[in-house]
């Protein structure tokens, strides 16, 4: 997928002729630790914290006027930790596509440089942080009375961190000769750059392409984290061709992290992690391939409504593939279904249920856009039920000669059965939907009623509750959160300097011009989202373009939820079809089949996603038909 080796697995490849690996692993070891129980710790405190305020407001009719505040000041920590976890495991998102296919020794200089270049990064901003952190002392919350510096220094703390854990990882996977010419390779383009600095300032405008596209596209290709490239591409454009002070950049990094609705994604992920461990997830799926495992192609439409209802739960596609897949293929490769098959079936319906609540996609969407969370939540429904019909339509042709004489015909009894064990896991999505929609809970505080409720039916009806999982999901909820969070914080510095530059009128003044009025404006944007989608990933993308492409849809006549929804559908499509798709290599991974298999088969789901697209762009009442007026 787009991370680099886990720690395990890149401790045993650790180049034994370092002299310095084993007292970097022995230090990395001592804070890996440290700081993984205190970003697990900060999860936990989120979810009481929320769940408190929650409580207080409904069911005690005295809120707690403090709870958003402590909770945001404890979110900027939980991201800023969280990314340094993610760093010390190699979870950021990146593109190894070529790191991936060339010779080993380039490889190792490539993956050496993915750490250098965020150093050289992190080295620049650590003084600009410190300022920041400094000039926010005087600002105190209302409520808690304390000062806005206690928030603000987890940028500079999880920013020191960060430059430890890179430098660390450097010692502990890779040779000294390769580490000394990356430092070298990096120190070298700095240096360049920052002499030919009053040779770029007069550049204007031109200097969007050597920055943005150039060294953004340089830095993403050879395998350095999204997130990083984005910031240094960020920092150097501001540094070297404005008088913009760097405490401003980092002003925006902290504005784009402190959204409060963000702080729903690790709650949603963490939730995502609880109906696995409960079997929720497999409850579901039973239930569905007792429905329709005799009918041609059944286990495949199992799959189809299995990632429907899941993804309704997690919000998290990797979640939802992790659930689903080890259930359904043992069983489907007994029928016969093809390994390539189901790989690529998996990931046309990472795709087709990225619209679904309470996606992190959309929560995304809602925060950097400003359009309603809840809007957003009714509106994807449909659409994905439209997009999955499509998939179904190929399913049905590809296994209409199938042979199911040997298949168990299960009766109605046994199906109930299945069902009334099925019907919590199936109802939450539900009422997580109805929470928010009617106002009982926000779009942040209902995933704390989605893990309470996921808590009591494991430990009181499947009674499948291992107390020794939750530290480690934890651990990984944080992970996943610093990756998330860092990124939306790096990708709205770069919108921001975009929109200094004037890129974002000159972009809304050509597509405005484009001929085709709406149709034409949506037609480009499929397009263009699809490719964005693929190099980018969601999340970054939407960051990126959202603020400055979404008025423009308004302006056009298109409404923002139907827009919401096409724009996810065609990113989905980049982000899970091959080559570049980042997504299909996670489905591949979580299948454990070569991503080689799925090639032959995934062309007609790819079609069948375009083809729902189409029919979404074309038809509005599909996204906003039973959206409130």
């Amino acid at each position: 997928m787009t991370h680099s080796l886990t720690p395990d697995a890149a401790e045993a490849l650790a180049p034994p002729h370092n002299p310095l690996s084993a007292a970097a692993r022995r230090v990395d070891s001592g804070l890996g630790a440290t700081v993984e129980a205190a970003a697990a710790g900060l999860v936990l405190v989120e979810i009481f914290v929320l769940l408190a305020g929650v409580i207080t407001r409904y069911v005690f009719h005295k809120p707690l006027v403090w709870s958003d505040e402590l909770a945001s000041v404890l979110f900027l920590w939980l991201s800023m930790l969280g990314a340094v976890v993610a760093l010390r495991r190699g979870e950021h998102m990146r593109m190894t596509g070529l790191v991936n296919r060339v010779k080993p020794r380039t490889a190792a200089l490539l993956e050496a440089l993915a750490l250098t270049i965020p150093l050289a990064f992190l080295a620049l901003v650590m003084w600009p942080a410190f300022e920041y952190a400094y000039e926010e002392m005087p600002v105190v919350s209302p409520a808690m009375e304390l000062s806005n510096a206690w928030r603000a220094s987890a940028i500079p703390v999880g920013l020191g961190l960060m430059a430890v854990v890179a430098l660390l990882r450097l010692f502990r996977f890779h040779e000294l000769r390769h580490i000394g010419i990356a430092l070298a390779a990096t120190a070298a383009v700095c240096l360049l750059f920052w002499v030919a600095g009053p040779v770029l300032a007069p550049l204007g405008k031109l200097n969007l392409i050597i920055f943005f596209v150039v060294i953004v596209g340089a830095c993403v290709f050879a395998g350095v984290p999204i997130a990083f490239s984005f910031a240094l591409a960020t920092f150097a454009y501001l540094a070297l061709t404005t008088r913009t002070p760097m405490l401003v950049m980092v002003g925006r990094l902290d504005e784009g992290m402190s959204h409060l609705i963000l702080l729903a994604v690790p709650l949603f992920i963490f939730l995502g992690a609880l109906i696995e461990m409960t079997g929720m997830a497999r409850a579901m799926i039973q239930f569905l391939a007792s429905l329709l495992g005799h009918v041609k192609g059944g286990l495949s439409y199992v799959l189809i409504g299995a990632m429907y209802l899941v993804s309704g739960i997690s919000g998290s596609k990797i979640a939802d593939m992790a659930a689903i897949a080890p259930v359904l293929f043992p069983e489907m490769r007994k029928r016969g279904a093809k390994p390539g098959d189901l790989v690529a079936l998996l990931s046309a319906t990472g795709a087709q249920t990225e619209t679904i609540p309470p996606s992190i996609v959309l929560i995304t969407i809602g925060s950097v856009t400003g359009v309603s969370i809840a809007a957003l939540f009714t509106g994807g429904l449909l659409p994905a039920v439209v997009v999955g019909a499509c998939l179904c339509a190929v399913v049905w042709w590809r296994y209409r000669r199938e042979d199911l004489s040997q298949v168990r015909r299960y009766g109605k009894r046994e199906i109930g059965r299945f069902l009334l064990v099925a019907l919590p896991a199936i109802a939450l999505p539900f009422v997580i939907r109805a929470a928010v929609v009617e106002g009982v809970a926000t779009a942040t505080e209902v995933s704390t009623i989605g893990i309470v409720y996921a808590v009591a039916v494991g430990v009181f009806i499947h009674r499948q509750f291992d107390l020794k999982r939750i530290k480690p999901m934890l651990v990984e909820t944080a992970s996943l959160t610093g990756a998330i969070i860092f990124i939306v914080g790096c990708a709205t510095a770069m919108a921001w300097g975009l929109t200094q530059s004037g890129f974002s009128q000159d972009l809304a003044s050509i597509m405005q011009k484009m001929p085709g009025g709406a149709i034409g404006f949506m037609a480009i944007s499929i397009v263009a989202f699809v490719i964005l989608g693929s190099v980018l990933e969601g999340i970054p993308a939407i960051v990126l373009f959202g603020p400055l492409l979404f008025p423009i849809a308004k302006a056009v006549g298109i409404h923002e939820v139907h827009y919401a929804m096409v724009v996810i559908f065609a990113m989905g499509i980049g982000l899970f079809a091959p080559p570049f798709g980042v997504g299909y290599y996670g489905a591949c991974a979580i299948s454990k089949i070569h991503p080689d298999e799925g090639l032959p088969h995934i062309g007609g789901y790819i079609l069948a996603l375009l083809a729902g697209l189409v029919v979404v762009a074309a038809i509005p009442w599909i996204s906003i038909g039973f959206l409130k007026t």
